[in-house]
């Protein structure tokens, strides 16, 4: 398969229906810049009929200068018995001054009789009517048929004549719509075949076919591949697959499998390796957390863990990995735990710069498994094996040794609660004794370390704590269980994590806060 097919996306709008997503205006506007960059055909901004934000977006975007895609308003065939000049809906739809509307419309028969109460004559010519009206106003309009998939398996002869007046009103593309995403693949395939075999003809140039899957089965991906394989040219879902329910076709994976495994032009290669950046860039504007085990883009989707993967990769990359990261931006990475073998180490231990013996490595494999017996857990703090390596080399010093500490949490009358912290460190040949106050003990014995160390160390100054996590063990020792604590720690250039693991959890947040300062301050 060599054809091309357009990316359509909808994270903006479809993509903003999915539960717990809310986009701000500036944050719409920051990732339609960044499909633009990728180089997405089409960006759909919205629903112009349904909110102030959308309105508001169409005028903005109008102002920003995009490279190649070109945005689209979302809305619905006129009202059952209005025609479209008095449709208020309609008029919105050209107010937001896009090149492109995409017009949805109903082709399941059930819907027509039990959702808009009205005859199928009526709902064909709702359809017609509003592509005519758009078209005869400049307007590129492609038309979503809702449920199609649905009303062809319920009512095939009416599906397709729904679709055939979209295409003889002017539609440049209809959208076959898998709205429950409920179908099966092979079903898509042959219902998409039988559609263009229809529209064939009918019109000097048929309309293009594109397809728009949701993941309630798990298939979207499969689905929109199915599709693209019978003909479609157009294909629509959402970075990172957010959506209604479960979400729609993850573009993410749906491009690779598209460009990497059907041979399907759909965006350079250069933009392919900006895949895994925008997904992340994506999930942030959506405040939702990444999946790591996302396929081609997850923090996961490379990462290698088993001792004989390892060593098998080390020596033949393909051997555990479908396609080079680099692809699409993403990275290889081995991860070091008790399954690890000696390659996982040896790899960690060039990927942080160290030069370790077979000696070294096998010392601080011990060290792994026997601390992961204990409820360490170090394949999310890199940072603590890393450290763990150079403490083995010889010459290496300690940049600060700790003497001891002290942390009170106090709550009083008429100043509620505070927590304060006594911190002695040995720096060189001086003891820095050091007290301070925060809001909680660990954000005292961070900021009381830190007194203590930058006087010495000036760029701990731009490094901070981007994240706490705790763990709790063994629940059944309840308030005595052992507590893992991991800290995920910035400055202004990289990130790492370092664990800490004890039945105190002053002592587990100790453990990950002295091994957080202990790797900024390494040789870089």
């Amino acid at each position: 398969m060599h054809h091309s097919v357009s990316i359509y996306d909808t994270t903006l709008r479809d993509g903003a229906q999915g539960e717990g997503i809310s986009f701000s205006l500036e944050d719409k506007l920051k990732v339609a810049q960044r499909l633009d960059a990728i180089g997405v055909s089409y960006i759909e901004g919205g629903w112009p009929g349904s909110n102030a934000k959308d309105l508001e977006f169409f005028r903005r975007i109008a102002d920003v200068p995009l490279k190649g895609a070109q945005v689209a308003a979302f809305g619905a065939t006129r009202r059952a018995g209005a025609a479209c000049e008095t449709d208020a809906q309609v008029a919105l739809l050209l107010d937001a001054q896009t090149p492109i509307v995409t017009l949805v419309g109903k082709s399941w028969d059930l819907h027509v009789h039990h959702v808009l109460e009205t005859t199928l004559e009526e709902n064909l010519a709702m359809i017609a009517d509003t592509v005519r009206y758009l078209v005869a106003r400049g307007r590129r309009v492609f038309y979503d048929a809702e449920h199609f998939f649905d009303g062809y398996k319920a009512n095939p002869e009416y599906a397709l004549a729904c679709v055939a007046a979209a295409q003889e009103a002017g539609a440049e593309v209809v959208v076959l719509c898998d709205t429950n995403g409920g179908t099966m693949p092979w079903e898509i395939e042959a219902c998409v075949a039988a559609t263009r075999t229809h529209l064939a003809g009918r019109t000097a140039t048929p309309a293009g076919l594109g397809i728009h899957t949701h993941d309630d089965s798990g298939l979207a991906v499969a689905n929109a591949l199915a599709a693209v394989r019978a003909g479609c040219t157009q294909v629509q879902g959402t970075i990172n697959g957010i959506g209604e329910r479960v979400g729609n076709c993850d573009l993410c994976t749906v491009i690779p499998n598209l460009r990497l495994k059907l041979g399907v032009r759909c965006l350079e290669d250069e933009q392919l390796r900006r895949l895994s950046e925008l997904s992340r860039f994506a999930a942030e504007a959506a405040n939702v957390a990444a999946d790591p085990r996302q396929p081609y883009v997850g923090a996961s989707a490379f990462a290698h863990k088993g001792g004989i993967h390892v060593a098998a990769v080390m020596k033949v990359a393909d051997s555990y990995q479908h396609i080079d990261p680099a692809l699409v931006g993403n990275e290889r990475r081995v991860l070091v735990s008790e399954l690890s073998g000696r390659g996982n180490l040896v790899y960690k231990a060039q990927e942080y710069g160290v030069d370790a013996s077979k000696d070294e490595v096998r010392q601080v494999l011990g060290q792994v498994k026997e601390l992961e017996s204990r409820g360490f857990y170090f394949e999310g703090a890199e940072a603590s094996v890393a450290l763990m390596l150079h403490r083995l080399k010889p010459g290496y010093r300690r940049p600060f040794e700790l003497i001891d500490f002290m942390v009170v949490v106090e709550h009083r009358q008429g100043r509620g609660l505070f927590a304060e912290a006594n911190v002695k460190v040995r720096v060189g040949d001086e003891i820095m004794h050091t007290v301070a106050e925060g809001n909680g003990p660990v954000n005292a014995l961070d900021k009381a370390l830190r007194k203590a160390l930058i006087p010495h160390y000036p760029r701990l100054a731009e490094v901070h704590l981007a994240d706490y996590k705790v763990r709790i063990l063994d629940s059944e020792s309840a308030t005595g269980a052992t507590t893992r604590v991991i800290i995920d720690t910035r400055n202004g250039h990289s990130a790492w994590s370092t664990v800490g693991c004890s039945p105190n959890i002053i002592e587990s947040s100790w453990q990950a806060l002295v091994d957080s300062m202990e790797y900024a301050l390494l040789p870089k």
